[in-house]
């Protein structure tokens, strides 16, 4: 397996996965356009536009287009959908390491001892409950809360019982009275979190491994804890490519693939819902790319539970692998547009492929729109928003914004429950447009 030091300037590791396949781009376009199981080749012929020149080819690249947006209007029609959801992300403290993260806040600067400033947080139960409450009172749906690892974060008392007893030093513990701020428990954040019905979206298997650290717990005993506390469904975040030769580069602190996996799918047995993800446009290439996407389309075979695909184009900026000159950037518009397209075309078991607002911007995600995504992911309302009635410390789309977009692109706009069971078509001509689907909305908008 390769390391950092493997890495040139540009990011091209020497890999084991390289983009040469023995198939044709034609044939693997035939196939897909028929509706055919893509392989893996088929997959790199279609995400490369072919392996036989260098570079995308724009003629092809646009029949792939084509093919994925032909799909996603079959399987799914012209609806565009969205989510009324709040971001509470209960700690950015985070001693991982991960080289393509930003957060930047260590752990070890939120203890007590620790004099000098720095801009991470940390919220207790009582402040999730009272930011997820107020949230729930103006119409959110859907709360999503994904952080890092706190090493004062267990699963509940009888994981803290277990961490405090234990003499490994290799657990990634510290008690909580080491620290300004007590993040109290995982369950104890959820329950916090748990407020009149709204849909609680947490748990990557990254967290549920901290959650199970120095026991001999299951991750099907972990997840029904979790949905005992009030845990809805689990984000497939913390995946970022799932091929080991790339997490060795990009994230050596985190459990590899099979570990990923493996907690995705005793999520789902259960009984919570799943999303997936891939981080990609760092020192991967198109073959991590499609392996991945194999990756989750047989998870999705065993469970049944995957409920959208969500692809995160890296964000090079204040990253470590850009600091120390690993990547020169991110993935281009070119990219962007075939990772949405094959990943429609090759997850042939997954109905939704979400465009990314936050990642792409509104002109490059309306555009994505039309390259096989179906989804426009949510709201994104937070408090520090909230505090601010539109303010600038976060981002925030408003249901006006999402059907004045929507609509302009000839689609429908329509609003979702998580699991896209519940569904509402969003009237374009209405004076006032807000949520309806929450457990407290009342179709008036978010904010004032």
């Amino acid at each position: 397996m390769p390391d950092a030091s493997d890495a040139s300037p540009t990011g091209e590791s020497d890999f084991e996965h390289r983009p040469v396949t023995d198939q044709s781009f034609e044939n693997a376009l035939a196939k897909a356009r028929d509706g055919v199981r893509l392989s893996v080749a088929d997959g790199v012929e279609l995400i490369t536009t072919g392996t036989d020149h260098e570079g995308i080819d724009r003629h092809r690249k646009e029949l792939v287009l084509e093919a994925a947006d032909r799909r996603r209007a079959e399987v799914v029609g012209d609806e565009v959908t969205f989510v009324a959801n709040l971001n509470n992300n209960v700690t950015t403290a985070c001693n991982t390491g991960c080289l393509f993260c930003n957060f930047k806040d260590r752990s070890e600067q939120f203890r007590s001892s620790y004099q000098d400033d720095h801009g991470g947080f940390t919220k207790t139960p009582s402040e999730s409950r009272d930011i997820v409450a107020d949230a729930v009172d103006r119409g959110v749906y859907e709360v999503t809360s994904v952080s890092g690892l706190h090493p004062a974060l267990a699963l509940d008392e009888e994981h803290l019982e277990i961490l405090e007893a234990s003499d490994r030093g290799d657990l990634n513990y510290r008690p909580a009275a080491e620290y300004d701020v007590d993040p109290g428990t995982y369950c104890e954040q959820l329950r916090a979190m748990d407020v009149g019905g709204v849909h609680l979206h947490s748990m990557t298997p990254e967290e549920a491994y901290h959650a199970r650290r120095g026991t001999d717990w299951s991750y099907e005993e972990v997840f029904s804890r979790l949905k005992d506390a009030g845990l809805d469904s689990v984000p497939g975040t913390a995946a970022e490519i799932l091929v080991d030769e790339v997490r060795s580069v990009i994230c050596p602190g985190k459990i590899d693939t099979g570990e990923w996996l493996d907690a995705m799918e005793a999520a789902a047995n259960v009984g919570l819902g799943l999303t997936s993800t891939i981080m990609y446009g760092h020192v991967e290439n198109e073959m991590h790319r499609v392996l991945h996407l194999e990756k989750i389309r047989e998870l999705q075979d065993r469970t049944g539970a995957i409920t959208e695909f969500v692809p995160l184009s890296f964000v090079h900026e204040e990253t470590p692998l850009f600091e120390r000159g690993m990547v020169d950037g991110g993935a281009s518009p070119a990219e962007d547009e075939l990772m949405i397209a094959v990943g429609r075309l090759f997850l042939d078991n997954v109905d939704h492929v979400q465009s990314s607002w936050v990642k792409y911007g509104d002109a490059r995600g309306l555009k994505l729109l039309t390259c096989g995504a179906d989804d426009f992911m949510g709201t994104i309302l937070s408090e520090e928003i909230t505090k601010r009635a539109g303010g600038g410390y976060g981002e925030f789309r408003s249901f006006r914004e999402y059907t004045d977009m929507i609509t302009a692109i000839g689609r429908t706009p329509v609003e979702r429950s998580t699991d896209y069971e519940q569904r509402r078509v969003v009237d374009p001509e209405s004076a006032v447009v807000g949520p309806e689907l929450g457990p407290r909305a009342d179709g008036t908008p978010l904010l004032d």
